[in-house]
């Protein structure tokens, strides 16, 4: 089978940035994202959400320049004051073109 490689962008926030990230996910170019609720605790045992140990899980699929470009804006507006980490997985998928978009720096 056909694969074509791509970058698994995943972000661990306060539930309070959702809206926020997902927003930029789009405009940074993703073509679509999952969120999906879960619990944990952090390496300083530390939780400052508004609901203790709850947190959201958004996961999108991009090329890997998407990839950087996303990580690069949620490093640069979320670490310093928001628990917010995220990391990235290599991901090799079918149907490349579903997750490629041309990249608009203005808006949607």
């Amino acid at each position: 089978m056909l694969t074509y490689p791509f970058k698994l962008v995943t972000i661990i926030a306060e539930p309070v940035l959702e809206p926020r990230i997902t927003q930029e996910l789009r405009r940074l170019g993703a073509t679509g994202f999952t969120v999906v609720e879960g619990r944990g605790e952090g390496s300083r045992a530390l939780h400052a959400a508004e609901i203790p140990g709850i947190n959201v899980r958004i996961e999108t699929i991009v090329p890997p320049d998407v990839a950087d470009r996303i990580v690069e804006y949620i490093a640069q507006h979320y670490f310093t004051d928001y628990e917010v980490i995220a990391y990235l997985s290599d991901v090799s998928v079918v149907r490349g073109d579903k997750y490629r978009k041309p990249f608009n720096q203005g808006g949607n």
